[in-house]
């Protein structure tokens, strides 16, 4: 059990999730920046892709960010045919967001990087790790939201 009372399991805390982090992160970020993208808009399509048909509040809300931080990322991925933005059918001041079939397959490259990654490094820790692993995020989750 780590002791995070005690400075250098804090440190080694800390350590193992900055690392962590940027091993997860590491060859989608190669794949965004190719594109001339970022980890913003992989977690525009990640959430559009995970709730089709989500409007931009509701984007908004998962992101927890401002309108003004969401324009620029959102309308070059419009521009760039991954994303189209619909009119609500029940209200035509409501803008719905769906992944174009591009967005779907670019969406899924990113993912599927990731996911190869998390296999094989949930193959390693076993199963008592995994469930640690999961447990800690879904914590860290939601003290964000208690946070805020």
């Amino acid at each position: 059990m780590i002791d995070l009372k005690n400075p250098i399991s804090q440190q080694q805390a800390m350590e193992a999730f900055f690392f962590g982090y940027q091993a997860f992160t590491a060859k989608a970020d190669e794949m965004l920046e190719r594109r001339g993208l970022s980890r913003v808009h992989q977690r525009i399509v990640f959430f559009i892709a995970r709730y089709p048909n989500l409007s931009v509040k509701e984007l908004l809300a998962l992101l927890g960010v401002s309108k003004q931080a969401l324009n620029m990322p959102l309308r070059q991925l419009v521009e760039m045919h991954l994303v189209n933005s619909v009119a609500s059918q029940t209200d035509k001041r409501k803008r719905l967001l769906e992944l174009t079939d591009d967005g779907a397959r670019f969406e899924q490259s990113l993912r599927r990087e990731q996911v190869k990654l998390l296999e094989r490094v949930f193959a390693d820790a076993g199963e008592t790790a995994v469930d640690g692993w999961l447990a800690v995020n879904l914590a860290l989750g939601k003290s964000q939201t208690v946070i805020d």
